[in-house]
């Protein structure tokens, strides 16, 4: 049974809904970061970068101890790899996955999550700032609207880790100041994850775990 240490973050959706779409039994750990609870020692020695995500594996393929990873792209990677699901196998299918994975990890995420912080929580209002993040985040946006022009999703026909990687970053659309009615092709995809029903046994999570963030 994998140990999920969780908040209910963009980041940590994507490894619930990996988790329940593969149905592979989990324990959920909630890590509060709204009161620091990021900073224990116990769970520093887990993601010593104290952040969200993290996970345990009590018995990692290898047979040998349990195996902690920290980092949302490494873990999904990690549990594509440990049950063969939502990654692809042959070469090409594996690259378009991995590189579409990592355009999120290096790209969409950080950029929205500035989009997020000067749009919602910064003390000041910057407008350099904001308009610098709200443009990046449209332009990606418009990337990924043409990658889905051709495709049902990221890396193809088949539902991936990158899709995964990827949704919970444009659940948060309207922070970010974008329309999903501007990019019909990620508006298709949208609707179509979040009807899945592992979409919606992850984002139940929120109302168990932080009630308040589901009322908003």
């Amino acid at each position: 049974m994998i140990d999920l240490y969780y908040w209910t973050t963009p980041n940590g959706h994507k490894i619930s809904l990996f988790l329940e779409e593969a149905g592979l039994p989990y324990r959920l750990h909630p890590i509060n970061i709204s009161k620091n609870e990021q900073f224990a020692p116990d769970y520093l020695k887990i993601s010593p970068n104290n952040k969200i995500p993290a996970i345990v594996d009590p018995q990692p393929a290898d047979g040998g101890p349990p195996l902690a990873l920290f980092e949302s792209g490494a873990i999904l990677l990690y549990l594509a790899e440990k049950t063969g699901q939502f990654l692809p196998h042959d070469l090409r299918g594996r690259q378009e996955a991995l590189q579409w994975l990592f355009w999120q990890m290096g790209g969409l995420g950080p950029m929205a999550g500035q989009n997020h912080h000067f749009n919602r929580f910064a003390p000041d209002k910057l407008p350099y700032a904001i308009k610098r993040y709200v443009d990046e985040t449209a332009r990606l946006y418009g990337v990924l609207d043409k990658r889905l022009a051709d495709r049902a999703f990221v890396a193809g026909e088949q539902y991936s880790i990158a899709d995964m990687a990827i949704y919970p970053w444009i659940v948060p659309h309207q922070w970010q100041e974008q329309d999903l009615a501007d990019f019909p092709n990620i508006q298709r995809w949208f609707a179509a994850i979040q009807a899945r029903p592992a979409t919606v046994r992850a984002y139940a999570l929120v109302e168990q775990v932080n009630p308040a963030a589901a009322r908003k």
